[in-house]
């Protein structure tokens, strides 16, 4: 008997632990891994920073901070990995990421806190973008899927024991070493990961030529962008007790925002246009709608339902699995990826709705954790499924361009609709935190309910 020949075997996708990608996975899912670490945590132990620094009237812009940083951090590092590659902005990205981690810790007030949560974002917002870079460069296309669904991996362990070590952490030595605890991790995991970016880290392509391949026309749209988003919420958050001010400030986001974000955006992307400009605007609407509302789930427990910290925490970690698990089944096969995006909208959307019952006194608190589940699995095939269609229909020229837009419409989303949902808290009261919940959690639905609609649109123009 002969051995077959090799034409004759089927084909198999490398693997993404294989020789050819090992040093490029295990750089990545490393830094993600610390990174979701501070994710995981920050939520549980943010009524604790609150009632520490005196700081629940910036609850919201504690976590938008962060997240508007990003936005901007999310264009610089697209750009930067078009034209020069992704490792350096990388690596500055950590840097930044373990100096606001660092400065988070020694806060002694509720504004340099949020400074410091504005300087992890422009990190995190780096390192986020240069990965999807290094995906789309260094992964064939048909190992992509499996890739987005270890970086959901990544938050496993992060998701298990991130919120409840956090809460236990926060109420035995206090929040401040849920961020002090991380910053000497970093270190060695940074050293392993300097031979796998060198490895990782190919010839760049030539840049793109269109509006979205301009340095300073991109920078300044971004800056326009991150600045108009931090103005409108100011501004709106101030509406209640100064109006004209307020008013001003609201007025001036909102003109900011209309100037720089369509540049940041693939074209015709607000117009929900077919195939790559609805892909993008995707995932801002799963991102709005899902942490829109996980931003305030240990707020209603802790504060509404009378649950510890610990206990909030422990409920967000079981929530989490679900997205892990929505992440692991879209690998199995080959999907309609509209479709399935459409499937995880319909997730997320049930699954926010479905947190009203930890409202309703005669059940139990718990009852949040099986809704968080469900949503969490709609981000989990969602997510990724735009990431993969988004890598898919991106040419080479133009990957950090729409990484970084599928990053900004994330960003953005997340903070405005976290932002203001701190400003319903605000405006409705701090006595009455269920009714502000309750307002938060319809928003949220709509927003859903906008993104089964439109899913459809994903698919290229035939």
């Amino acid at each position: 008997m002969t051995a077959p020949k090799t034409l004759d075997a089927p084909y198999e996708p490398p693997r993404i632990f294989g020789s050819d990608y090992r040093t490029a996975t295990l750089g990545i899912l490393l830094v993600v891994t610390l990174i979701a670490f501070e994710g995981m945590s920050i939520g549980a132990v943010m009524p604790a920073v609150s009632e520490d620094l005196d700081a629940l009237d910036l609850y919201g812009m504690s976590f938008s901070a962060f997240l508007i940083s990003g936005l901007f951090a999310n264009v610089v590092a697209g750009l930067w990995s078009d034209r020069r590659g992704h490792a350096l902005p990388f690596l500055l990205g950590v840097g930044l990421f373990v100096v606001g981690m660092a400065m988070a810790g020694a806060a002694g007030s509720k504004e340099l806190f949020i400074v410091a949560r504005a300087v992890q974002g422009l990190g995190g917002g780096a390192v986020i973008v240069a990965i999807y870079v290094m995906i789309a460069r260094v992964y064939l296309p048909e190992v992509r899927p499996r890739v987005f669904a270890a970086l959901s991996a990544a938050w496993v362990l992060p998701a298990l024991v991130g919120p409840g070590l956090g809460g236990i952490i926060a109420e035995t030595v206090g929040w401040r070493w849920v961020f002090y605890g991380i910053v000497p991790l970093v270190i060695p995991a940074l050293l392993m990961l300097l031979p796998a970016l060198r490895t990782g880290e190919g010839p760049s392509p030539e840049p793109a030529t269109g509006p979205r391949s301009r340095p300073l026309a991109m920078t300044l749209a971004a800056a326009a962008t991150a600045g108009g988003a931090g103005l409108l919420l100011y501004g709106v958050d101030r509406l209640h007790d100064t109006p004209v001010p307020g008013g001003i400030a609201t007025a001036a986001g909102l003109v900011a925002l209309a100037v720089g974000l369509p540049r940041l955006l693939p074209p015709r992307a607000l117009r929900f246009g077919r195939g790559l400009p609805t892909t993008v605007m995707m995932r801002g609407i799963l991102a709005s709608a899902f942490f829109g509302v996980n931003a305030f789930i240990p707020l209603l427990l802790t504060q509404v339902r009378g649950l510890s910290v610990i206990e909030a925490g422990v409920a967000l970690t079981i929530g989490a699995l679900g997205w892990t698990t929505g992440s692991y089944l879209q690998t199995r096969r080959s999907y309609d990826r509209p479709r399935l995006v459409r499937l995880g909208a319909t997730a997320v959307t049930a699954g926010i709705l479905l947190t009203l019952l930890a409202l309703v006194p005669a059940l139990t608190a718990w009852v949040a954790v099986p809704a968080w589940v469900v949503a969490g699995f709609g981000m989990g095939i969602g997510i990724t499924s735009v990431n993969v269609t988004a890598m898919r229909q991106s040419p080479d020229a133009e990957q950090g361009a729409n990484s970084a837009a599928l990053q900004v419409v994330d960003t953005l989303g997340g903070a405005l609709t976290i932002g203001f949902g701190g400003v319903l808290i605000n405006l409705i009261g701090h006595d009455d935190i269920a009714t502000g919940y309750t307002t938060i959690v319809v928003l949220m639905a709509a927003v859903g309910l906008l993104g089964m609609i439109v899913a459809g649109r994903m698919r290229d123009v035939a």
